[in-house]
């Protein structure tokens, strides 16, 4: 009789065992996302030929491809404001025959610009939770690269376009199953020199007579942002059964 006890306790236990070990496997695993969408907010910066305004307010709306856990592309429409001033320093003139090229000049400009495009990020870590992504991250760095059109416009000065080159890195951090924030930095080398127009017309281009080429002596701005993106799209699985 005691015997017939001790084997039925056992195959319980085993069965208790097996039926956890189930629910626990079920709970760890977290489905894989097509791409994430969110938005971001944060502080524009100028770089050119004028001394650039400091800190100005920029916001974006991102879309994420997500390839696998250490690779995603992801698409931007961001808008922020430039603005700056020269303080007197660059002359009226930079083709001038005088050595000066000219009295100084004072030239202020405060204008937007749009920027499109598309970058392709790499993180440091395997960026996910669950059985689905065993030994990566809730949070990695990366870094990223890619290409986009910047449309400068408004300040009373016309329009401008040209490419631009963004480089950067940033850091993710998955708050939910579905819910990741982070914070992202990034240079936006353009290929146009009139983001920093001017009402009256006058333009910072080659203000000391220096020669430009496709991405030299060209104006540049950088992007510093907090984000949060929400996943989307489930990948289908394969049935085990």
């Amino acid at each position: 009789m005691a015997r017939k006890i001790e084997q039925t306790w056992f195959r319980t236990a085993i069965a208790v065992c097996c039926l956890l070990f189930c629910f626990a496997a079920k709970a760890e695993e977290e489905v894989e996302y097509k791409m994430d969408m969110g938005a971001a907010l944060g502080g524009c910066f100028y770089f050119g030929d004028a001394k650039g305004g400091g800190l100005n307010m920029m916001g974006a709306v991102t879309a994420r491809r997500i390839l696998n856990a250490r690779m995603a592309v992801k698409a931007n429409i961001a808008f922020g404001h430039l603005h700056g001033k020269t303080d007197g320093f660059i002359p009226t003139d930079a083709y001038s025959e005088t050595p000066e090229g000219g009295l100084p000049t004072t030239v202020k400009f405060s204008r937007n610009v749009l920027d499109l495009g598309a970058q392709f990020e790499l993180n440091f870590w395997g960026f996910g939770t669950g059985a689905g992504y065993k030994g990566n991250s809730r949070i990695t760095p990366y870094i990223l690269a890619g290409a986009g059109i910047t449309i400068g416009m408004g300040g009373g000065a016309g329009a401008c376009g040209g490419l631009n080159i963004p480089v950067g890195l940033g850091v993710k951090y998955k708050l939910k199953p579905r819910v990741n924030v982070g914070f992202e930095w990034t240079m936006r080398f353009s290929s146009t020199d009139k983001l920093d127009a001017t009402p009256t017309g006058t333009q910072l281009k080659d203000p000391y007579g220096v020669k430009s080429g496709m991405f030299k002596n060209k104006d540049c701005y950088s992007f510093a942002m907090f984000f949060i993106t929400y996943d989307m799209f489930p990948k289908y699985r394969k049935c085990n059964n």
